[in-house]
C-alpha cells in the first residue's frame, strides 16, 4: 500500500492510459513494470483500466453501435448495415468468431484488434452481452497475467534495474 501512496501519480497515469481506447494492457503493463512499479499493482490498475471500457460497451452497446454505424457510413460512403461489418480487422475477427465463437474471439482478438473493439465486434456478430462480458473479463485477466509475468521475468532475465 505504501508503494501506491508513494507513487500514486504514476499509477494514476497508468490507469489513464489503460482506460483510453486502443491503449491496451499490452502497452500499460509492460510500461508500468519497466518503470519499476510493483507488478501486482500495475496489473490490477491495467486490468481495471481496460475492463471499464469493456463494461461500458456492454451496457451501452446499442447506443455506441448506432453512433459508430452512422459515423462510418458517412465517412466511407457505405450503408449503415455495412458499417460495422466491413474492413480488414472486422473480417479477421469475424473468421475467428465463426470458427471459435465468443470464447475464441475474446481470447484471441485483444492481441489483434484490442479488448474494446473485440467486445464491440462480438456483440455486433450476435453474441449475448452476458457471455461477451464474461469472456472478455476472463481474456483480459489472462492477458494481464501473461504480460505481467512475461515482462517481469523478461526484464529480470535481462538484468534490467528495478526499484
Amino acid at each position: 500500500m505504501a508503494e501506491l501512496v508513494q507513487h500514486w501519480w504514476e499509477y494514476l497515469l497508468l490507469f489513464g492510459l489503460a482506460i483510453t481506447p486502443w491503449l491496451e494492457v499490452f502497452l500499460v503493463v509492460p510500461l508500468g513494470i519497466a518503470w519499476g512499479l510493483n507488478p501486482v499493482l500495475v496489473s490490477i490498475v491495467g486490468f481495471v483500466g481496460n475492463w471499464i471500457p469493456v463494461l461500458l460497451i456492454g451496457f451501452f452497446y446499442t447506443q455506441i453501435s448506432r453512433w459508430i454505424k452512422r459515423r462510418r457510413a458517412r465517412k466511407l460512403g457505405i450503408s449503415e448495415e455495412e458499417a460495422l461489418t466491413s474492413g480488414k480487422k472486422v473480417t479477421r475477427a469475424r473468421q475467428i468468431w465463426d470458427r471459435y465463437g465468443t470464447p475464441g474471439l475474446a481470447l484471441i482478438a485483444p492481441a489483434i484488434v484490442g479488448t474494446d473493439i473485440a467486445a464491440l465486434l462480438a456483440l455486433a456478430f450476435g453474441s449475448s452481452k452476458r457471455w461477451v462480458m464474461i469472456w472478455m473479463t476472463i481474456s483480459l485477466a489472462v492477458w494481464t497475467v501473461i504480460l505481467a509475468v512475461g515482462t517481469f521475468y523478461g526484464l529480470t532475465y535481462m538484468d534490467w534495474w528495478m526499484r
